[in-house]
C-alpha cells in the first residue's frame, strides 16, 4: 500500500487531500484500489480523532494490561541468535480494536453486573465478548469457534482465557446466559450511544427481513416457510424486524415466525419500542410492506407521526396527478415531489418521480415482458405444431403458470385461447398488446408515493427523511454479509434467539465503527479498517541462551506504514508487548 495525493485549487488557496491506497492484480492486470479517503492530513484531523478515541475508550485499553513487566533483577544473558525464531502468531489488531469498542461500550461492565456469578471458570461476560468480538471479526459457527477461531486471535492474551477453556460446550451455555438480558442491554445501548454520539432518537426506521435455517429445524415452532427475502424458498426462516436510528444504529430487534407478514408486525414493534423507551414524541418512517388500512388508523389513533410509502394501488389513483407538469418542485437533479392534499387534511401525499428509479423500472418491464412474451411465442408455435387435439384448459393453466412467474407485467397483453378448424390442435393464441397498460405503465415509471401526518416538514425533509430507510437495509446488510447471521446452524428456539442477538450486538459494535471513522475522516470504512487492521499479528520472539535456557518474549509486530496511519487516525495505540503472566490473572481458572 501507499500514498497518493490530490492537488485541489479552490480561488487563492490550495488543498491537497491524501487517500490510502493498494494495488490488487485482477485477472492479468493490476489496478488501484483506494484503501481510504485520508482527507488533508492537518492537524485538526488527528487532534479530533484523538479526542474521540479518549471519550470511546476512557483509557481502559491503555497500557497498564500489557505493558513489560518493571522488574529488572539486573540478570544478563548470552543469546545464540542462529538459533532465534518466532513461533505463536495471533491475530491482533482488528480483536484489539473490537475489544476497545466493547469495552467503550461499557458491556463488559454491564454483562458482570446482569449475570450473577458462580463456580463457573471463565466468566460469562468475557464469553459474551468472545462471542461479540469473533462475530464482528472473524463471524462464524460456534463450532468453528470453539476449535478454531478463537486460538488464531490475541484474545487469549487480551482477555486472559487459554484456548483449552474456550470450548464446544461453554460457548454454546453462554449464549443461554446472554439471551434474557436482551430488555437491559439494549436500554444500556441506547442511553450509552446517545452519549458517545448525540444520538436524536426522534425518528426510527422500522423494517422487517428473514434468515434461513440448515435443516429442517423441527424442534423450533418459529422456523416455518415463508417469502424468503435469501431467495431461498426450499428453507424454513425466521423474520426479523429492526429497528435503527437515522444514523443507521440498531436501536431493538424482534423475532417473529418464519411465515409472518411484515404488516401484522407494526403494532407489536411499535408498542414494545413505547413500552421500553418511552412514547416521546417521535416520527415513525416504514416502507410499503408494513402498509395498510387498519395500521395507519392505528397510528393515527394513538396520536403518532408516521412516513410511511403507499400502497401501488394509491399511486394508480394518483396517475392523473402525476401526468400534470404543475407543482412539481426539483429537490434534487434527479428527483422531482409534489404535496397533494388528501381530503379531511388528516393526511398529505406526496408523490415523488426519480430518474435513476424510472430507467431502473422500464428495464424491469422490459425483462419481464420479454421473457413473458417468448412463453407465449413458444406455447403458439406448439399449438401450431401440434397433429392432435390439446386439452382447452391443459392450455389455460399453461398461461396461468405464465403469468405467476412473470406477475410483473401479467396484465401487459391480451391474451385469448381461440377455438381452430385449420388446426390439427384445435386451438389458436391470439397475443395482442394491451395499449392503454402500456400507457399507464409509462406514465407511473419511476414513480412512488409517500403518506404521512407530519404538518410541519418541506417536501424535501419529507423526502430526504423517507430515503433514510437506506439505513435500515444497510444495517440487514451487514448483519447478512460481513456479520454471516445467516444461515441459522443451531436448532432450539433459544438459542436461535441468542444467536440473533449476539448478531445484533455485533452489528452494534460496527455501527459503533463507522461513526468513528467517520469522525476521524476515514468515511464509512470499518470492513476496511478491520481487515487492514487483521494483518497486525503478535508472536513469541524465543531466544535460546548459551546456557541452555531460552527467553519469551510476547510482543506484537510493528503494523505497516499503512496499518499504522489508520491507528493514528483513529487515535488508537496499540500495545508493543503482551505479558502472558499478568493477562491470565483476569481469567477465573
Amino acid at each position: 500500500m501507499f500514498l497518493r495525493h490530490t492537488t485541489v485549487r479552490r480561488g487563492a488557496k490550495t488543498h491537497v487531500y491524501w487517500n490510502l491506497v493498494r494495488s490488487i492484480r485482477v485477472g492479468g492486470k493490476v489496478r488501484q484500489e483506494v484503501v481510504a479517503s485520508l482527507g488533508r492530513l492537518d492537524a485538526r484531523g488527528p487532534m479530533r480523532a484523538q479526542q474521540l478515541a479518549d471519550k470511546l475508550t476512557g483509557r481502559r485499553c491503555e497500557p497498564s494490561l500489557f505493558e513489560p513487566d518493571d522488574i529488572d533483577d539486573g540478570e544478563t544473558a548470552e543469546i545464540e541468535l542462529r538459533k532465534l525464531r518466532v513461533e505463536r502468531s495471533r491475530r491482533i489488531g482488528d480483536v484489539y480494536l473490537a475489544l476497545v469498542l466493547w469495552r467503550a461500550l461499557q458491556l463488559d461492565q454491564l454483562f458482570d453486573e446482569l449475570i450473577e456469578e458462580g463456580r463457573e471458570d471463565v466468566r460469562w461476560s468475557t464469553l459474551a465478548a468472545i462471542h461479540v468480538i469473533l462475530r464482528l471479526c472473524s463471524p462464524s459457527s460456534d463450532l468453528a469457534l470453539a476449535e478454531d477461531v478463537y486460538r488464531k486471535t490475541a484474545l487469549e492474551d487480551l482477555l486472559g482465557v487459554p484456548a483449552e477453556k474456550v470450548n464446544d460446550d461453554r460457548v454454546c451455555r453462554a449464549l443461554d446466559k446472554l439471551l434474557p438480558h436482551k430488555p437491559a442491554v439494549e436500554q444500556h445501548l441506547r442511553e450509552r450511544l446517545g452519549e458517545l454520539f448525540a444520538i436524536d432518537y426522534d425518528l426510527l426506521l422500522y423494517d422487517v427481513t428473514s434468515t434461513y435455517f440448515e435443516g429442517l429445524a423441527e424442534s423450533n415452532p418459529q422456523a416455518k416457510r415463508g417469502y424468503s427475502r435469501d431467495h431461498r424458498p426450499d428453507c424454513r426462516q425466521v423474520c426479523i424486524a429492526l429497528v435503527v436510528t437515522r444514523e443507521g444504529i440498531p436501536l431493538s430487534y424482534e423475532v417473529f415466525d418464519g411465515n409472518t407478514v411484515d404488516v401484522t408486525t407494526v403494532e407489536k414493534i411499535v408498542t414494545t419500542i413505547e413500552a421500553r423507551f418511552g412514547s416521546a414524541d417521535r416520527v415513525w418512517v416504514m416502507d410499503r410492506g408494513m402498509v395498510s388500512e387498519k395500521n395507519v388508523a392505528w397510528l393515527r389513533g394513538g396520536g403518532r407521526r408516521y412516513l410511511i410509502g403507499a400502497s401501488k394501488s394509491e399511486l394508480g389513483r394518483m396517475q392523473q396527478r402525476i401526468v400534470e407538469d404543475a407543482d412539481w418542485m426539483r429537490i434534487r437533479e434527479d428527483v422531482e415531489v409534489k404535496l397533494v392534499p388528501r381530503e379531511g387534511g388528516d393526511e398529505t401525499f406526496l408523490l415523488c418521480r426519480s430518474e435513476q428509479r424510472k430507467a431502473k423500472d422500464r428495464a424491469i418491464v422490459e425483462r419481464f415482458g420479454a421473457r413473458l412474451k417468448e412463453a407465449l411465442d413458444r406455447l403458439s408455435a406448439r399449438l401450431e405444431r401440434s397433429r392432435k387435439t390439446v386439452d382447452r384448459a391443459q392450455v389455460e393453466r399453461q398461461i396461468g403458470r405464465m403469468l405467476e412467474r412473470n406477475s410483473r407485467v401479467a396484465d401487459k397483453y391480451e391474451i385469448v385461447v381461440e377455438e381452430s378448424a385449420v388446426r390439427a390442435s384445435g386451438l389458436r393464441l391470439v397475443v395482442r398488446e394491451n395499449e392503454s397498460w402500456v400507457a399507464r405503465s409509462r406514465a407511473l415509471e419511476g414513480c412512488y408515493l409517500l403518506r404521512t401526518n407530519v404538518t410541519n416538514w418541506t417536501e424535501a425533509e419529507l423526502w430526504q427523511t423517507y430515503i433514510q430507510l437506506t439505513q435500515a437495509e444497510a444495517a440487514f446488510r451487514v448483519q447478512k454479509s460481513d456479520l454471516q447471521i445467516r444461515p441459522v446452524w443451531h436448532r432450539n428456539e433459544e438459542r436461535v434467539q441468542a444467536h440473533i442477538f449476539i448478531c445484533f450486538l455485533a452489528d452494534v459494535l460496527w455501527k459503533t465503527l463507522e461513526q468513528w471513522t467517520r469522525r476521524a475522516g476515514l468515511g464509512d470504512t470499518a470492513r476496511t479498517v478491520l481487515d487492514e487492521l487483521a494483518q497486525v499479528q503478535s508472536v513469541d520472539v524465543v531466544l535460546p541462551t548459551t546456557d541452555a535456557r531460552e527467553l519469551r518474549i510476547r510482543c506484537v509486530v510493528k503494523p505497516e506504514p499503512p496499518q499504522a496511519m489508520l491507528l493514528e487516525r483513529l487515535g488508537v495505540r496499540l500495545p508493543r508487548r503482551l505479558n502472558a503472566r499478568r493477562s491470565e490473572v483476569s481469567a477465573r481458572v
